[in-house]
């Protein structure tokens, strides 16, 4: 069973206590579809669940550094200010300048580190062994393949450490996890509320 890596600054909003049963929301304040798919649906959970169920929003950014950062999301907790494409989506759909659904969960912002300092850890070997039998790999196949990702992460200036470890296919993602970090569901975009309510009753039952 594969592990989450959570990676994060200081919350910048709520404390985050390990469950039995928890649920990370990756998300990216530049990306509509995490407001219009993602927010609504796990702020009804949180009230649903938040007894019995650890939640942590982790937002993250792996492009539009200028408007996915620690600022943006405070204004966003703050007072539902929105920015970049999000705002431009909810002005032309909605005349809408602010975000009704403020995130009520406790929510961090994803650790920032440079491509070197990657490169330059374990951590990079854990991307490596997340690769399908990694471990079958011959020691030169390893070898070849570790060059690549180094290459391929030494072009990215900044690296977010908990979307790129858990190499998450993109925002928002949605993983359900328990108290050791194993990973018992996860799901990338749109994702119907009724199943993750259901998944959630199935690992805590």
């Amino acid at each position: 069973m594969s592990k989450f890596h959570l990676n994060i600054q200081k919350l910048v909003q709520g404390e985050f206590k390990i469950q039995k049963v928890n649920i990370a929301f990756v998300f990216q304040v530049n990306c509509p579809g995490c407001f219009i798919y993602g927010i609504p649906i796990i702020n009804n959970l949180y009230r649903l669940f938040s007894s019995n169920v650890g939640f942590i929003g982790v937002a993250t950014a792996f492009e539009d550094f200028e408007y996915n950062n620690e600022a943006n999301l405070k204004l966003l907790l703050d007072n539902g200010t929105l920015v970049g494409e999000t705002k431009k989506y909810f002005k032309s759909n909605y005349g809408l300048s602010n975000y009704s659904e403020i995130p009520k969960f406790p929510v961090a912002f994803d650790s920032i580190i440079s491509s070197e300092e990657l490169i330059n850890s374990d951590k990079i070997e854990v991307i490596c062994n997340a690769i399908p039998n990694f471990s079958n790999f011959s020691e030169k196949e390893k070898e070849i393949l570790l060059m690549k990702i180094k290459s391929y992460y030494s072009e990215i200036p900044l690296i977010a450490e908990t979307f790129t470890i858990n190499q998450l296919q993109g925002t928002p993602s949605f993983i359900i996890f328990d108290d050791n970090y194993n990973i018992l569901g996860h799901h990338f975009g749109h994702i119907n509320e009724d199943t993750l309510k259901t998944r959630l009753e199935h690992f805590l039952s």
